[in-house]
């Protein structure tokens, strides 16, 4: 014994001079394994450890004047999973784990004098013992790859170590979304994020890795968890075709999210026959409860009954002002370049604003990175091509998607001799550029443009077009951090030519331009609270309108109304909470602040009187960029669910908003030629409060899925125009204006088939949707002030989605719509006055034009599915209203003989086939 003494004494004094002895070291960009030779070459030191294990370390500098040995190895190792361990002269490297040179308390485990109670569980001192391993009884290790993560360091106190990552698709190195990471023998079952990203905490220890996601083929790995690291997963797609599987996503989703979004499968909605042949994503949206429009052709979406300018759709962060093409039949989005289409009505998230009743947030797919690939589709009115090209493989590629009309060839062999000489054409493009940079940062580039070219007399035509662009910068800080840098420009405009036999030729003009820069982060505070906090700034810039002679012989005097801007700031904050396995809150607040800015001219009007051109008591003037007036206001954002069994939800929300901007309509559904008005000195924010309350059930598996929620909606200085009114070229706008209160309310069933040979949903929606615009004086209130039914207001909306699969290359698709007429003004009745004749008109929006209903069938032929062909190619044959439903447009009533008539315009009121050809390769 009195021998081991001195040997242990000379072993740690030994340990001690060698860890303690100083050296200066100068290197610059070299590779590890350079530097360590370096060390040795001045010391007598000697690394012992394998080659593989310095391969791929970055080259590494430093500078050091006599500084102690230990501490160079732990700077030169600290964002490795090397560890070191000296021993006299001898330094050994390890991989993961740390050498233990002493036995720590609770080794060997409890003294035996220790009370055990149920207390020790939860202690929170913590054990520092190393990480074990063991493959007994564990057949799968010897066929599942091992990947240890981190690395041991002594004396940490942490309990729970880090692991985030990015799964990525194999085949076009695409982030995978919303697959269910799974950790066997746990509760920590997370899903990747909209970006492929995920992150958890475990103990360290062994685990069994899976990962599950959509058509993507199940990862498995074994970890062996040392300390905070990183696991990246590069997924391959499933070869095998499956059954059909029409709107899966992951298990009991929409019963577990807090806040429901609206998703639509894009590549899916090919099945679904519309007009034309044509996919349309959005036309799609309305077959589902809560969504629908103003008829057939409409402009514009209807969300909850509001208006359609109260939705704010993106296309990659950008907003877009009209997303329909030829008076709302065609999309002006092409499917072939969308990837994803999310709309929020229930709750918003904080970080949307602008808007009162709903968000579409449309993405692009990410351009392929690994391979030159391209779709297009060939149909009897329009074609569509999407090509697609690595810039630098597996790190950057180009997209770019273009969609045209050719249906002037249709109006050209028509016998009316009046279409001949008609046109209707348009065109849209999207180019989009993605480049990763390393593991965490990644740029988008996205720009959009589209043209319509209407004219169905002569001397008239009609042009109007989109412009977008965006810019998305995406870096992970680390694994709790991340942010987006978001720039964006959008502008819509219109123009009108006429040029008739009379010198009143003329060119009318108008455009609104928006530019936003909006700063996203996410913080993941721990598994069970993330926030997303941010800011966002919107410049607006709007021309209302400008009227030149198109020619030198025209009579029309030159008239450039004033031209408007507004700065739309906002701060916003959200956070995700799981109180309980059962209870989750979804908590948001942003603060908007408003101010419509000079250079212009405000008019102020008399209190107490109507507001007209003679209550005008001073027009003041405002320089450039001075505040005219300024709104602001807090926005809430909260949305809770309570999760009564894994499959069965209950769900409420509130959810208040503002919205600044306007679009201007004296006609009774929306049209191309509406104009924006921003808020301003007469004219105040729209703000809206919304209350919804729902229950989520899913049975057999997820085969079905059943949710029925209610919604009730208060509005006030919602916008309609005085009877008569002129909207186009007026320089005192306000005086037509009239701000009033509304309210809507509402039950939306969904029922949905997922899997199977028979799939698809059923959506009903009983809603009513109302407008009271009051005042003391008669001129400026609708309906002696009592509420009246909104132009949208459809009590009853029924949608029945049914798709059948024969076999795997043949199918058949049907959807069903009826809708109740939407409400209208009717003549009812004349009297005479000074020897003129005047019609009476019933109160605003008392009666409704006949219901609407219409059933289209669409037979899908798809080729064979060998994997090694050049071309794969689908076909649609169609027909759009199989009934030959002469479903109202519009009504509206003329004159002949002293006789007041009503007449109805159809858009569609026969059979249509048509045949469209897609292929990709």
């Amino acid at each position: 014994m009195k021998r081991i003494i001195p040997l242990l004494l000379f072993f740690v004094y030994t340990l001690s001079y060698s860890q303690e002895k100083k050296i200066s070291l100068n290197y610059q960009d070299e590779d590890v394994a350079n530097v360590l030779s370096l060390i040795e070459n001045q010391t007598d030191f000697r690394f012992f450890y394998m080659d593989s294990w310095l391969a791929d370390q970055d080259k590494i500098s430093g500078n050091y004047q006599d500084v102690e040995i230990k501490d160079i190895l732990i700077e030169i190792f600290k964002d490795t999973v090397l560890n070191f361990y000296i021993l006299d002269n001898r330094i050994i490297l390890t991989k993961n784990e740390s050498v233990y040179d002493y036995l720590p308390d609770q080794f060997f485990g409890l003294q035996r004098d220790t009370v055990i109670t149920k207390t020790i569980r939860k202690t929170k001192k913590k054990v520092d013992l190393p990480v074990l391993s063991s493959n007994r009884n564990n057949s799968l290790s010897q066929k599942i790859e091992t990947i240890r993560i981190g690395k041991r360091v002594q004396n940490d106190n942490k309990s729970e170590y880090e692991i985030s990552g990015k799964l990525t698709n194999k085949v076009n190195n695409q982030p995978i979304k919303e697959a269910l990471i799974l950790i066997n023998g746990t509760n920590k079952n997370i899903k990747s994020d909209g970006n492929g990203f995920y992150r958890l905490t475990l103990p360290p220890g062994s685990y069994n890795f899976e990962i599950n996601a959509l058509g993507m083929e199940r990862y498995q790995k074994k970890i062996i968890l040392y300390g905070d690291g990183t696991l990246n997963a590069t997924i391959s797609e499933k070869i095998e075709q499956l059954d059909a599987i029409f709107l899966e996503k992951k298990k009991d989703n929409n019963v577990e999210e807090v806040i429901t979004k609206t998703e639509i499968n894009v590549k899916e909605s090919k099945n679904i026959p519309l007009a034309l042949g044509e996919r349309d994503v959005l036309r799609v949206a309305t077959t589902l409860p809560g969504i629908s429009t103003t008829g057939e052709g409409g402009i514009g979406y209807n969300v909850r009954g509001g208006k359609s300018d109260q939705n704010l759709i993106l296309l990659d962060n950008a907003v877009v002002y009209s997303p329909q093409h030829f008076f709302g039949i065609f999309s002006a989005l092409n499917p072939f370049v969308l990837d994803e289409a999310n709309i929020f009505k229930n709750n918003i998230p904080a970080q949307y604003g602008g808007r009162l009743s709903s968000v579409f947030d449309l993405k692009t797919k990410d351009a392929s990175v690994t391979k030159f690939k391209g779709e297009a589709s060939i149909g009897p009115v329009t074609g569509n091509i999407l090509l697609e090209t690595p810039i630098v493989k597996d790190k950057s590629g180009f997209l770019i998607g273009g969609r045209g009309a050719y249906a002037n060839y249709i109006l050209e062999s028509l016998d009316d001799e009046a279409l001949q000489n008609s046109e209707a054409s348009f065109y849209d493009i999207v180019a989009k550029y993605n480049h990763k940079i390393g593991d965490k940062s990644k740029i988008e580039i996205t720009g959009y443009t589209s043209r319509d070219d209407f004219s169905i007399t002569s001397d008239s035509l009609f042009i109007y077009n989109n412009r977008a662009f965006s810019l998305q910068w995406d870096y992970k800080f680390d694994a709790k951090n991340r942010g987006e840098l978001i720039v964006s420009n959008s502008q819509y405009k219109f123009n009108i030519e006429f040029d008739g036999q009379s010198n009143d030729d003329f060119e009318l003009g108008y455009d609104i331009n928006e530019s936003h820069l909006k700063l996203n982060f996410d913080y993941t505070y721990s598994d069970k609270i993330k926030f997303n906090y941010g800011l966002s700034n919107k410049l607006y810039n709007v021309n209302p309108g400008n009227i030149e002679p198109l020619n030198g012989d025209s009579s029309v005097a030159p008239l450039q109304i004033e031209k408007e801007k507004a700065l739309e700031t906002a701060g916003y904050i959200g956070a995700k909470i799981d109180i309980t396995k059962e209870i989750k809150v979804d908590a948001g607040l942003r603060y908007s602040l408003y101010n419509a800015l000079g250079a212009g001219t405000q008019n102020v009007y008399a209190p107490g009187a109507p507001r007209t051109e003679a209550s005008i008591t001073e027009v003041r003037n405002f320089e450039n960029n001075e505040i005219m007036k300024t709104y602001n206001g807090a926005e809430y954002r909260i949305a809770g669910r309570y999760l009564f069994t894994p499959d069965f939800s209950l769900k409420a929300s509130y959810n208040k908003s503002f919205q600044f901007i306007h679009s201007l309509s004296n006609n009774t559904t929306a049209s191309p030629i509406d104009t924006w008005k921003l808020s301003d000195l007469n004219i105040k924010p729209q703000n809206s409060h919304q209350f919804s309350l729902g229950l989520y059930k899913n049975l057999k598996d997820d085969m079905y899925e059943i949710s029925l929620e209610g919604f009730y909606k208060r509005l006030n200085n919602i916008v309609d125009f005085k009877t008569g009114a002129e909207v186009l070229l007026n320089e005192n706008i306000e005086t037509e204006v009239l701000q009033g209160k509304g309210k809507a309310y509402g039950v939306e069933l969904l029922v949905k088939k997922q899997k199977g040979k028979l799939y698809g949903w059923l959506g009903y929606t009983y809603s009513r949707s109302f407008n009271k615009f009051q005042s003391p004086f008669s001129e400026e209130e609708i309906n002696n002030g009592n509420f009246f039914p909104s132009n949208f207001d459809k009590p009853h909306d029924f949608s029945l989605v049914l798709n059948y699969k024969f076999t795997k290359r043949y199918s058949l698709s049907t959807n069903f719509v009826y809708q109740t007429g939407r409400p209208i003004t009717y003549p009812v009745g004349q009297f005479n006055f000074n020897g003129a004749e005047f019609t009476v008109f019933s109160d605003r929006n008392e009666f409704r034009i006949p219901d609407f209903y219409r059933l289209d069938i669409g037979f899908n032929i798809e080729g064979n599915h060998k994997k090694k062909k050049l071309f794969h190619s689908f076909w649609t044959v169609s027909v759009y209203n199989v009934l030959g439903r002469n479903n109202p447009y519009s009504v509206f009533f003329v004159t002949e003989d002293g006789e007041v008539k009503g007449l109805q315009s159809s858009i569609f009121s026969i059979p249509v086939p048509s045949i469209t050809y897609n292929f990709r390769f």
